[in-house]
């Protein structure tokens, strides 16, 4: 089997590139020939396996000179957003995109080509290269871009909808791919998500420390619910049984979207009541071993598909609370039961990612009652993630 993995973004940095490179990995372990198409800068580490043969296109150069487009309004690196792009900017990004794409087919001769987003760049190559399977995977964000941007929106939909199969992380998604693009249910398939278990694992117990160690990962950003997650620690420091400061330390980790919010968010926390440290973006065998060593994950993010970092967390052994986000406790119930996990509910949406601002001080102080139960909660409960692994999700998409 010879596979040809693309995506218009770095291969490694945010959710969709970690799914695409563990997958490459996989296909790597059992034998097969590979390729990868990425847009990347021209001093990015690229980590893939020994004997895939990369194809990058570079950006902020002559050919195109621009950051890289991304799937997110805020990307952990210097990014374009596709609402932003001029009929010239697209032009470009197809031209620089094909070429290469073109150049890999001729070289791998591909069984079948892997895109990743249902999106542009997806949408060109299933043009393009009609001779060929083309698979999609759906990652929240093009649902979200289709929503917002109206960005060759026609176009897009329908070649998409050529897909000769579509991958979504679970049933939610399904819905959007057929609202959006009115995609044949035929071909859609809901694979979930896998994660390392080699790297993301528990010890037997927790070490102790004296204090609670609360983490979140992601992006630092507002619409990852950062702001409000600061703010609720004033809510809990004013509660009669609240923490004293020297029992609670707030951890961060991940690298800036916004560099405004950032900067914002770096203000927030000199006037908040407990220490909240920011890691910056960890290694995977890092940030597992930050989830070891901490009691709570928290993801307060008011818009994700199926993040990969809540299961990352609950294998290392945390108790999570995270926003009650669309068809995720379903999938978790189903796939990785038995761990403690508080549900908070939505607050006011608009614009498919955007709390409405009247609504956020009481989805705060929602926050701030489940964050107080996990650190009053002694009881230990382990999610049993057994059944969530790469190497299924890779069965599932060549079978």
């Amino acid at each position: 089997m010879k596979i040809l993995s693309i995506t218009a973004q770095k291969p490694s940095s945010t959710g969709s590139g970690i799914y695409l490179t563990e997958l490459v990995k996989e296909y790597a372990r059992q034998g097969f020939c590979q390729a990868v198409v990425a847009g990347v800068y021209k001093d990015d580490p690229i980590e893939l396996p020994d004997g895939v043969d990369f194809y990058p296109v570079y950006f902020e150069n002559e050919r195109l000179p621009y950051p890289i487009v991304g799937m997110s309004d805020e990307m952990p690196y210097r990014s374009t957003r596709y609402c932003d792009m001029t009929e010239e900017m697209t032009v470009q990004f197809e031209s620089a995109f094909l070429e290469m794409i073109a150049r890999a087919v001729e070289d791998a001769a591909p069984d079948v080509i892997l895109c990743h987003h249902l999106y542009l760049l997806t949408a060109v190559v299933r043009e393009h290269f009609p001779q060929y399977p083309v698979y999609g995977f759906c990652h929240n964000t093009d649902l979200r871009q289709m929503a917002k941007t109206e960005l060759k929106r026609e176009y897009i939909a329908g070649q998409i909808r050529k897909l000769d199969r579509i991958f979504v992380p679970q049933e939610a998604q399904r819905e959007g791919v057929l609202a959006i693009y009115h995609a044949d249910p035929e071909k859609i398939e809901s694979v979930g998500m896998g994660y390392n278990s080699k790297i993301f694992y528990r010890t037997e117990a927790k070490q102790e420390y004296g204090i609670t160690r609360i983490v979140f990962a992601g992006k630092i950003a507002e619409k990852k619910g950062v702001m409000s997650l600061i703010r609720c620690l004033s809510i809990l420091h004013a509660r009669e049984d609240r923490c004293k400061k020297e029992e609670l330390l707030v951890l961060l980790a991940g690298s800036a979207g916004n560099q405004e919010e950032y900067r914002s968010i770096q203000d927030m926390v000199k006037e908040c009541p407990y220490e909240v440290r920011f890691l910056g973006r960890l290694a995977q065998p890092d940030l597992a071993e930050v989830y070891r060593k901490s009691d709570i994950f928290v993801l307060p993010s008011f818009f994700d598909g199926l993040p990969l970092t809540v299961i990352e967390a609950l294998a290392c052994g945390d108790r999570v609370v995270m926003t009650d986000l669309p068809g995720i406790r379903e999938w978790i119930e189903e796939y990785a039961p038995g761990g403690d996990i508080r549900f908070v509910a939505m607050p006011q949406m608009r614009n498919t990612d955007e709390p409405v601002p009247e609504s956020l001080p009481e989805f705060e102080e929602r926050l701030a009652d489940a964050l107080l139960a996990g650190i009053r909660t002694k009881e230990r409960k382990f999610a049993d993630v057994s059944g969530i692994s790469w190497e299924k999700i890779a069965g599932r998409v060549i079978g």
